[in-house]
């Protein structure tokens, strides 16, 4: 029986209208990929051989082969960030990520692989919307204030105060003046929240100008990702010079000692995420953390105790 993914997939290479053969394989691996994503983010049974044979596309043995070891390492280091998170909370660490990069280079995906597994009360994700009237009035700096980590915290900007560089830089969002003064202030104020006893670690996600246009396609023909698409992001599109000489200017001119900018090559998506997290867990010389063993106590059983039944108009019905 055709499954619900594959019917999805065929579907929508119908409704491609170019002819490029190589450009509808390498799209159809794409949407597969983004479906990979999905059993990554529900699975709970980790046996990875099972899960190799569960694919789109399982005709190649080395593609099985690839996919095991994808699983394999993401679990493992998965497993890792648990033992950083647990150090982070017992010492008191404190931890700010910076995930930048072009329109569909993957920050998301690595910040959903990140946190996945982890406590959200102690790694959360900050992704701001655009400021509002109020917002703009103040310093620049200033509602990225509210959201830094206290003792024991880790918070990923998706998208951070490099907004200032990069879109608002290329959109015409900020004067020129704006926009000198944000690289005369951010060295200082990175040096300062290193000083405070922030960890301030800064991802660049890298992709070419034709990972960028597959990417965007995929989202164009995926009814799932089309929200992902904005007017932004199509404007992005055709602006890739601009945004490139923004990202160059900014590269050089905020990489400092005390918070160094790291690029993550990230036309592979899946090698992005595990090369990230790899290189993430180096960050940091953290110790796994003993836990006293748990034990189960019995419950407590009353004879006067009574459960009452639920009312039926209260009970969601069992479509499934």
């Amino acid at each position: 029986m055709e499954s619900i993914a594959s019917r999805r997939l065929r579907s929508e290479e119908m409704r491609l209208t170019f002819q490029d053969d190589e450009l509808v394989r390498r799209i159809r691996r794409d949407l597969a990929d983004s479906y990979d994503e999905e059993f990554e983010l529900e699975l709970e049974d980790r046996n990875v051989d099972e899960l190799a044979a569960s694919g789109i596309d399982t005709d190649s043995s080395t593609y099985k082969e690839q996919r095991r070891s994808y699983f394999r390492e993401l679990f493992r280091m998965q497993a890792e960030l648990v033992k950083l998170q647990d150090w982070v909370v017992r010492t008191g660490h404190k931890v700010v990520i910076l995930f930048e990069g072009r329109d569909a280079a993957g920050k998301g995906g690595v910040i959903k692989r990140i946190t996945q597994r982890l406590n959200p009360r102690v790694c959360r994700v900050a992704a701001l919307p655009a400021p509002n009237e109020r917002e703009r009035t103040q310093w620049y700096f200033q509602r990225y204030v509210s959201h830094l980590p206290a003792a024991g915290e880790i918070v990923l900007f998706d998208r951070s105060w490099y907004n200032r560089a990069g879109v608002e830089r290329v959109m015409g969002f900020c004067t020129d003046d704006q926009y000198e003064e944000f690289f005369r202030t951010v060295p200082e104020f990175e040096r300062m929240l290193v000083r405070s006893g922030i960890q301030l670690i800064k991802y660049w996600f890298s992709i070419s100008d034709e990972e960028q246009h597959l990417r965007f396609l995929g989202r164009i023909h995926d009814p799932l990702k089309q929200w992902k698409l904005s007017p932004m992001d199509l404007e992005s599109r055709r602006r890739w010079e601009e945004y490139t000489k923004a990202k160059e200017v900014m590269l050089e001119r905020t990489h400092i000692a005390e918070a160094p900018w790291w690029v993550v090559q990230a036309v592979d998506k899946k090698r992005a995420r595990l090369n990230c997290i790899h290189h993430l867990l180096g960050q940091m010389r953290y110790e796994e953390v003993d836990h006293p063993t748990m034990v189960l106590p019995p419950r407590e059983r009353h004879d006067d105790y009574v459960r009452h039944p639920v009312p039926r108009e209260l009970i969601v019905p069992e479509v499934f």
